[in-house]
C-alpha cells in the first residue's frame, strides 16, 4: 500500500499544473528551466508526514505546491516552538541546503500537501549558473531572517491576539509565500497549532481582527482585508 511507503519513496514526477505552483521556474533561462524541471521531484505528504527532521542530512530544496507545513523545533525540556507556517508557494530550507548541514528543525504536515523538492546538487547547480534563481534566493533569506527577528520580538509578548496577527502577517508575506493570495486556506485548528494556542482562544483572537476590519473570516479560511492594518497590530502592543 502506498500510505506504508515514506514520502520520499512516494515522489514522483510533477505534472504541468503542479509545475505552476513553483515560483521561481518562471525566473529561469529555458536552458536552466528545462535541467530544473528535469530534476524536481513531488510527493503527497499526509497530515503527520515529516518532509524534514532535526539531524537529517539535507538532500532536497523543498517548496509547498498546496496544503500546509509547519516549522517547529524541541527544546532540552521536550517542548515545541513552532517557527512559522509554510503555505502555498512557500519554498524553504535554503540556508541548510547552501551550507550542506543537518536539519536543524522539524518540518511537518498539518494537513494532506504535494511538496516539491530540488536535488542539493541541482539547487547548487542553479546557484552557479542562473542569475535569476540566485536573485530568488537572496530575495528569500532577507525576508526570511527578518521574519524570524519579528517571531522572536513576539514571542517575548503575552497578548495573545497579537500571537495570531503576527502568524498571519507572516503567512501572508507575497516574497516568501507567493502562491496565497488573498485568501489563505486555514482552519482555527491548524492556526492554534501554529501559535500555540487553544482553538477557542484563536477564535476570539480572529474575531477581534475582523471587528477592526482587517481579516474577514470566511467558509475554509481568511482574507486580509487590510495587510498593512494587520501589520501594524503587532507593533502597536509594544506601547
Amino acid at each position: 500500500m502506498s500510505t506504508d511507503l515514506t514520502l520520499h519513496q512516494r515522489r514522483r514526477t510533477p505534472t504541468p499544473d503542479e509545475l505552476q505552483g513553483i515560483p521561481w521556474l518562471r525566473l529561469l533561462q529555458p536552458d536552466e528551466r528545462v535541467r530544473a524541471v528535469a530534476e524536481l521531484q513531488v510527493g503527497d505528504a499526509a497530515p503527520g508526514d515529516y518532509v524534514c527532521r532535526v539531524g537529517k542530512p539535507v538532500t532536497y530544496w523543498f517548496g509547498v505546491v498546496e496544503g500546509l507545513l509547519k516549522m517547529s523545533s524541541d527544546n532540552a525540556q521536550g517542548l515545541t516552538m513552532t517557527f512559522t507556517g509554510l503555505p502555498p508557494g512557500g519554498w524553504f530550507g535554503e540556508g541548510t541546503a547552501l551550507k550542506r548541514e543537518p536539519y536543524r528543525y522539524n518540518i511537518q504536515a498539518l494537513r494532506k500537501s504535494l511538496v516539491a523538492g530540488l536535488p542539493i546538487d541541482s539547487f547548487h547547480w542553479l546557484l552557479d549558473h542562473s542569475i535569476g534563481f540566485n536573485r530568488f534566493v537572496m530575495n528569500q533569506l532577507n525576508e526570511r531572517l527578518g521574519q524570524f527577528i519579528a517571531a522572536r520580538e513576539i514571542d517575548r509578548m503575552n497578548n495573545p491576539d497579537v500571537r495570531v496577527a503576527r502568524s498571519l502577517a507572516a503567512l501572508f508575506n507575497p516574497v516568501l509565500y507567493p502562491g496565497v493570495g488573498e485568501i489563505l486556506r486555514i482552519t482555527q485548528q491548524e492556526m492554534a497549532y501554529l501559535v500555540g494556542l487553544s482553538r477557542q482562544r484563536v477564535n476570539e483572537a480572529l474575531t477581534t481582527l475582523q471587528a477592526q476590519g482587517t481579516i474577514r473570516v470566511e467558509y475554509g479560511g481568511l482574507r486580509v482585508l487590510d495587510l498593512a492594518a494587520l501589520r501594524s497590530s503587532i507593533s502597536s502592543d509594544k506601547k
